[in-house]
């Protein structure tokens, strides 16, 4: 079976008895979290708990763990109503639907069929094969509301509804500034009046917010030190950055932070030769939008594992689509670090993994800087791949007129 013929199958409507693997083990995953975490994930506990503290009159920046805007208390105010055996079921299910929906979104992006085999099996592989997936989940963390953020606005994006994209990414950022990288992307593609609705509905979010909370300049005078010097000790054993990992192997702090942002430059400046090289507008999105995020997850503080899955499920549906990164042998060697159940020789501690991280950060950030080098998309396939009278996957997933 030649590479066409392997891509044309993938892209292929799937029969249903295929959709029971990944219900059966989202399902699982769901379940076992909700049995197991009586607060719905130890991260979301820590935003509910932070509503309950304002709800109370306190201020929610007392908990120096509490890493989110003012908007997230607003909108962990209703979970803190709830009674606690009913929020342990429905966050760990919601967190599992959002993913889900992302991966719908990538997808789509890529003009890939939801029905099709790579759907399914790409959906299975992320739940079972990825160990970050899982930990998102367990966790109840609301990276998952990028996760499902990004995909959703690079479709936008890519139906030319620039405006529409700025404000999901913009509404995000009002949450968790986590996608906040993503707005030179909007610089790339000159797109101001986005990029302006972008700015704008976070900052008004933030501030109507902040009002309401008794230490409204809590996030700037707190949480945003510690964002940009991570000098948590108990968070410094999970970060996946190069400025917190490399000095744990002995390199001077000073030149460990030198060194990341010394990558994230290199990364950056990739990305937006990424943007400038053209080619098909989904892996164009795709690329520049992970290139970027990926260099900032290099020198961020702190900077986690589920991290991963904002870009990941952005890459893996290009598979269809010639030249893409996930058709490259760096992108799956970047993975093997992340397959749950391999225990590595003296990284057997849990607060070891971070070297796995660290390793599959930059893999993944080399392999997604490679798109940059000019010339035609690499491995282009000989001929477009239909899938009977749907939408053709071609070596460009299609084009579009505001490229």
């Amino acid at each position: 079976m030649g590479k066409s013929d392997i891509f044309g199958w993938l892209v292929r409507r799937s029969p249903w008895p295929w959709w029971i693997a990944p219900a059966a083990v989202l399902g699982a995953l769901s379940g076992h979290v909700a049995r197991a975490a009586p607060d719905g994930g130890m991260d979301n506990a820590i935003v509910v708990r932070a509503a309950r503290t304002w709800l109370a009159g306190g201020s929610p920046y007392d908990d120096p763990h509490f890493l989110y805007l003012p908007g997230a208390v607003l909108a962990a105010a209703p979970q803190a109503l709830l009674p606690q055996t009913l929020v342990r079921v429905l966050v760990p299910c919601a967190v599992t639907a959002c993913l889900v929906a992302a991966w719908a979104c990538a997808l789509r992006l890529h003009r890939v069929p939801l029905g099709s085999r790579l759907a399914v099996l790409g959906l299975t592989a992320l739940a079972a094969g990825f160990a970050p997936f899982a930990h998102l989940v367990r966790l109840g963390n609301w990276t998952v509301s990028a996760a499902l953020a990004l995909p959703l606005a690079l479709l936008l994006a890519g139906r030319d509804r620039w405006v529409a994209a700025g404000a999901v990414i913009g509404a995000t950022l009002a949450v968790k500034p986590l996608l906040a990288p993503v707005a030179l992307l909007f610089v790339c593609a000159r797109r101001w009046r986005a990029l302006a609705v972008l700015l704008a509905v976070p900052a008004v979010v933030s501030v109507l917010c902040a009002l309401a909370l008794p230490d409204p300049a809590g996030f700037v005078t707190r949480t945003l030190p510690f964002l940009l010097h991570g000098d948590d000790a108990f968070v410094r054993l999970y970060e996946a950055s190069p400025a917190a990992v490399l000095p744990r192997l002995g390199v001077p702090a000073a030149l460990a932070r030198a060194l990341a942002l010394a990558a994230c430059a290199a990364g950056t400046a990739c990305a937006w030769l990424r943007w400038r090289r053209g080619g098909p507008g989904p892996l164009r999105l795709a690329e520049t939008a992970c290139g970027l995020m990926l260099s900032a997850f290099l020198v961020s503080r702190p900077s986690y594992d589920h991290y991963l899955v904002v870009v990941l499920p952005l890459l893996l549906a290009g598979l269809p689509c010639a030249g893409a990164v996930a058709r490259g042998p760096w992108f799956w060697l970047a993975l093997v670090p992340q397959l749950p159940g391999v225990t590595w020789p003296f990284l057997e501690p849990v607060t070891r993994r971070a070297f796995r991280d660290a390793l599959t950060l930059v893999a993944l950030a080399l392999a997604v800087a490679r798109t940059a080098r000019p010339g035609p998309p690499r491995g282009s396939d000989p001929a477009p791949v239909r899938t009977g009278a749907a939408v053709p996957v071609s070596s460009g997933a299609g084009s579009d007129p505001a490229f």
